[in-house]
């Protein structure tokens, strides 16, 4: 594993400037791998983007699915010399690879302000009520939910059927992504009942559910509440974009299975996790970095603040998102924002159907922009591409592992310390 592209203070150089570095997640054993190899195989010289580029940035995003599968490798227009090697994340640097706005206005910190970190939340998570006729509890659309029985669960989510299964729930069916993307065993009497964005109400019905768990996020399922309403057929809508909101979801799942080892394994104890990694990054009153969050897709790239799931947990770890305070970047990706914001670390979420198109796009139409090579972050080799696993999908019992590899990006001096923590 070469190590020209460590983070700076961990023997890093600036050898991958221009474009991300892949980010091999805090689990020594799943590294996303990169083929230096494919790149430059046109032999092309990158172009330059003239008065077009910000129209670049913001095309539709409606057509955009939720949830793809990755593909790892990636090609780009650039010379050799700008080829990101892999990076290893940092808690494992020289072995093998593998919501909360700023107020409009507010300034970037100073250079030697220091980090201060979101404190642990207290533990707000109720058990949800248990009666002789079920489990009542409230969900994320605000409908009220009585579930009397759980032997035939369908879920319209891959991350929140593996969140079922993870309190010891068995399903009866689930969406495509579920297998597909995040690749769950769940043996094979399992039915597919289509995608997460266009579930099939016939199936659904067919499997005579007597509990569907659906994504308070995604338009084509919060249709879906009259008619299951109507049908009789007992269902709830959830959504977790932090962790105490998977912490919660958990806690209802787990009162229906009666599971409370599990709530402790997969909650609990991914809890405890995260508040040490916070603790350590607290205690060290480090700089606050600046950062951007950029997600990109096929056909182009959006910046992202701290109303999502990454955004959340850079918050909470003491980054300061220029998106916050510039919400003109939200609408309008303007490398001239960029260039005067001047981020410290640049972290890039892929979305999509693939990848790879994904990582093109921002080869063509960003990392080609002249300006783009001259910035800090790129300049000192802090541009990086993270998991999907870990930072696109809904990581579950795995935040910890998330909260980890993010410090560790964040904060390289307290490499030694985070991977203690693992």
């Amino acid at each position: 594993m070469p190590g020209a592209c460590r983070r700076a203070g961990r023997g890093r150089t600036a050898s991958s400037r221009g474009q991300p570095c892949y980010l091999a997640t805090a689990c020594r054993d799943h590294a996303i791998p990169f083929d230096a190899g494919a790149v430059n195989t046109g032999g092309s010289v990158p172009t330059r983007l003239e008065s077009t580029m910000d129209s670049l940035f913001n095309r539709n995003t409606d057509s955009v699915t939720g949830g793809e599968s990755a593909e790892p490798n990636t090609a780009s227009q650039h010379a050799a010399s700008d080829v990101p090697v892999a990076v290893v994340n940092p808690l494992y640097a020289g072995e093998s690879a593998g919501e909360h706005a700023m107020p409009a206005g507010t300034s970037a910190p100073a250079p030697d302000t220091c980090v201060y970190v979101a404190e642990p939340a207290p533990q707000q998570t109720a058990k949800a009520a248990e009666t002789q006729s079920g489990v009542t509890f409230t969900d994320a659309m605000g409908y009220p939910v009585t579930v009397q029985s759980w032997n035939r669960v369908v879920s319209l989510y891959g991350s929140f059927a593996e969140t079922w299964t993870l309190a010891g729930g068995t399903l009866a069916a689930t969406t495509e992504d579920a297998i597909k993307e995040r690749g769950l065993d769940l043996g094979t009497d399992i039915a597919v009942i289509g995608t997460n964005q266009d579930p099939n109400t016939e199936e659904i019905l067919a499997q005579n559910p007597d509990f569907v768990i659906l994504n308070a996020e995604v338009s084509e399922q919060t249709a879906l509440h009259e008619f299951l309403q109507e049908a009789g057929v007992p269902h709830a809508y959830f959504k977790t974009n932090t962790f105490d909101e998977y912490l919660a979801m958990l806690r209802t799942f787990c009162d229906m299975t009666g599971r409370e080892d599990l709530y402790e394994q997969n909650g609990l104890a991914v809890q405890q996790q995260i508040t040490d990694v916070l603790e350590l990054v607290q205690n060290a009153k480090l700089p606050a970095p600046n950062v951007l969050l950029l997600r990109a897709y096929s056909s182009g790239c959006k910046a992202k603040g701290s109303d999502n799931m990454t955004g959340a947990m850079l918050k909470d770890l003491g980054a300061i998102n220029i998106a916050d305070a510039d919400d003109s970047l939200l609408e309008n990706l303007s490398m001239e924002n960029i260039i005067a914001d001047d981020p410290e670390d640049i972290f890039v979420v892929t979305m999509g159907a693939s990848q790879q198109k994904a990582l093109d796009w921002l080869a063509e139409n960003l990392q080609a922009n002249p300006a783009w090579s001259g910035l800090s972050a790129v300049q000192s080799g802090h541009y990086y591409l993270l998991d999907k696993a870990l930072f696109h999908y809904k990581p579950n019992a795995r935040w910890g592992e998330s909260y980890r590899t993010l410090a560790a990006l964040l904060y390289p001096q307290l490499a030694d310390q985070l991977e203690a923590l693992a």
